[in-house]
């Protein structure tokens, strides 16, 4: 526990916010800075409970050798000057999800879902199975509710599940799951990473390191960088697949745990390998803990997909719209277009996290033009150019969709999964996709 200390917390946001109130009670003696304008409310909030937020670009100048600890922002890169200076004055830095998990009752059983693509939707599946179970279940992490927000409600022997990224990874190190599951592993966020894909994947790989052989991993045997970054795990490894039969395996369009028929994936709503993949990690899950196959069945017929992730928002004279926002890099990006097999506009933009679009071209053959904005709207012009793809650059995601929509024909996908963070436009991938449908759903 953090008590009676000096903290700085470096960033506000969801989790700075919550963050912020949780310590308090705890007679910590705190300062939450940012570099933009935050909620009034919340910021008034903060301030009546006796913590200062400051708002400057140069938070490096409120931080010295008096503080304790730094609690920063998960979007924060390590090399900025203030986490630099923390550093070298011996402060210890984490995040959110460390600090309350120092606050967790014993015995509690975490389940935490991470990878490249497909945590979201593995997380929400895992979730509803235990719900639906009737087990003492609490969801939080990066999928939406900070863990700091939920400490207090959480009760010996609960089961909390959690989605965890390697944006957090990066600040955590006593964390430790009794279940952790890693969905696959791609070249995203290497920015955030150096620039360099072993940097990412050992931090994937920190969520396993306080685990034993008590507890266990569940991985993607398809996937040949999971299998070496995990080969020397100290936990219980098991694999699921979608081509080779392992302890969960996709055979004859059935999906399989450990030979036992769970469920026919005609049953199931949302399509594709990569959902597939997704819902053996739950039903994996699911087993482990000795939850019936009813309940398994009957949350995975009902389940139609997450919000912002190929979420369906509406048939307009037969043209249809998908949000799909969370989509924040090339591979979340493949995977919603090899899910359609009908003429699509594709709507591409966002923050310029000097990735390269190459990746998209085996997978464009649908696409029969994109429509490009915001920060990297000049770059995705060049790479459609040289691709001989149609290509319209516009400033916004308003401008955008509209002329989707005016250009489209009857039969056509109108496909929001812009490959790119949403930080230039927007405070969060939510955000932009709430703005995506209010467009959509008011064209006439």
């Amino acid at each position: 526990m953090i008590k009676n200390k000096k903290i700085f917390v470096f960033g506000m946001a969801r989790s700075g916010y919550e963050v912020a109130k949780f310590l308090h009670k705890y007679n910590n003696e705190i300062i939450v800075t940012d570099a933009k304008e935050q909620d009034e409310d919340k910021v008034k909030e903060l301030e009546n409970l006796g913590i200062k937020v400051i708002i400057t670009n140069r938070p490096e100048d409120l931080l010295d050798e008096s503080f304790d600890y730094m609690v920063k922002n998960p979007g924060i890169i390590k090399t900025h000057p203030c986490v630099v200076k923390a550093h070298n004055l011996g402060l210890e830095v984490i995040n959110e999800v460390e600090v309350a998990y120092l606050f967790l009752p014993k015995n509690i059983n975490i389940i935490a879902i991470t990878g490249s693509n497909g945590k979201t939707t593995t997380t929400t599946i895992t979730y509803n199975i235990l719900k639906e179970a009737g087990l003492p279940v609490h969801l939080a992490g990066n999928i939406g509710t900070p863990l700091s927000k939920l400490v207090e409600e959480i009760k010996e022997n609960d089961y909390l599940v959690m989605e965890i990224s390697d944006h957090q990874l990066v600040d955590m190190y006593k964390f430790h799951p009794s279940i952790a599951v890693l969905t696959n592993l791609s070249q995203v966020h290497l920015d955030f990473h150096g620039n360099s894909y072993d940097n990412y994947k050992n931090t994937k790989k920190k969520l396993f390191l306080n685990m034993n052989e008590e507890d266990v991993a569940f991985l993607n045997y398809n996937n040949s960088d999971v299998v070496e970054l995990t080969k020397d795990l100290k936990t219980n490894k098991k694999y699921f697949s979608t081509n080779t039969k392992t302890d969960c395996y996709l055979k004859d369009n059935k999906i399989y745990f450990e030979d036992e028929l769970i469920i026919n994936t005609n049953d199931i709503l949302v399509k594709g390998l990569h959902n597939y993949e997704n819902i053996m990690c739950a039903i994996m899950v699911a087993k482990t803990l000795k939850i019936n196959n009813e309940v398994i069945i009957k949350v995975l017929k009902e389940f139609n997909g997450v919000e912002h992730r190929l979420e369906f928002v509406r048939n307009l004279n037969n043209r249809l719209f998908y949000n799909d926002s969370k989509s924040t890099n090339n591979e979340s990006t493949i995977t919603a277009l090899k899910s359609f097999d009908k003429p699509t506009i594709l709507l591409l933009g966002g923050l310029d996290r000097n990735i390269p679009f190459d990746a998209l071209t085996p997978y464009m053959t649908y696409v029969k033009e994109v429509i490009c904005y915001g920060e990297t709207k000049n770059k995705l012009k060049e790479y459609c150019d040289s691709i001989n793809k149609k290509c319209i650059v516009l400033d916004n995601l308003l401008e955008s969709t509209k002329k989707a929509y005016e250009i489209s024909n009857e039969g056509d996908v109108i496909l929001l999964s812009p490959a790119c963070a949403s930080w230039d436009q927007y405070k969060t991938f939510e955000e932009r996709g709430e703005e995506f449908k209010k467009i959509v759903n008011e064209l006439k």
